[in-house]
């Protein structure tokens, strides 16, 4: 049986806004959108986290970015293991057939999923260690990171927000397609971490591994 509800009014007039502003405003560019296909220069890699708007940080436009969200912007090591791999697929479809030139993972300050990781691997959630958990085995993706943090940092959440990029573009090279773009000089991967409360923007530099401001 199909449960599905009538929109609430206040998206129906959210969307109404829109139809008469936005879209009639670049009728032109979202029908050019439709019938020339997309061609993205970048595929981003954000947190579904609701206070992370992608596109007003980089003010883009519709067709600018394929945008993925998951639970902390994590990304899978490669396992082609026939199972449903919602990341990786947007992966695979970012750089084979779009052919994005930027593949971005962009991590954020106050993570609920950074933090619930945390609280698991620290024993503080057994809540997430249950396999009934689809949070819980998402984030064990983050477990290495986890472990660098441990006793190291001062701030131990903060720094796992940051491994959580790390991590994520170390499992972007293990995916046989995204290593030979990026040795082919056809691709390149950036981390980046943004301050929700201040606006910031930090990018991870490849050679000293540590995050400096935009």
């Amino acid at each position: 049986m199909n449960h599905a509800r009538p929109l609430p009014s206040f998206l129906v007039q959210r969307y109404k806004g829109w139809r008469a502003t936005g879209y009639e405003e670049n009728q032109a560019w979202y029908r050019r959108l439709a019938d020339e296909g997309q061609r993205p220069s970048a595929m981003i890699i954000a947190c579904c986290d609701s206070r992370v708007a992608v596109t007003s940080i980089f003010g883009a436009n519709p067709g600018d970015f394929f945008i993925h969200r998951n639970i902390a912007s994590l990304v899978p090591p490669y396992e082609p293991d026939g199972d449903r791999h919602g990341t990786s697929a947007a992966i695979e479809y970012a750089v084979t057939a779009l052919k994005v030139a930027h593949l971005i993972v962009l991590g954020h300050s106050k993570c609920g999923g950074v933090a619930g990781c945390h609280a698991m691997c620290s024993g503080h959630a057994p809540e997430l260690e249950k396999q009934s958990s689809f949070v819980g085995r998402w984030m064990d993706i983050l477990r290495p990171g986890y472990e660098r943090v441990r006793g190291h940092a001062d701030d131990e959440i903060h720094s796992l927000e940051l491994q959580a990029v790390i991590v994520s573009l170390e499992n972007l090279m293990t995916f046989p397609f995204v290593k030979s773009a990026v040795e082919n000089g056809a691709l390149s991967l950036h981390g980046l971490w943004t301050d929700i409360r201040e606006g910031g923007l930090l990018q991870l530099d490849a050679e000293t591994q540590a995050f400096e401001p935009v």
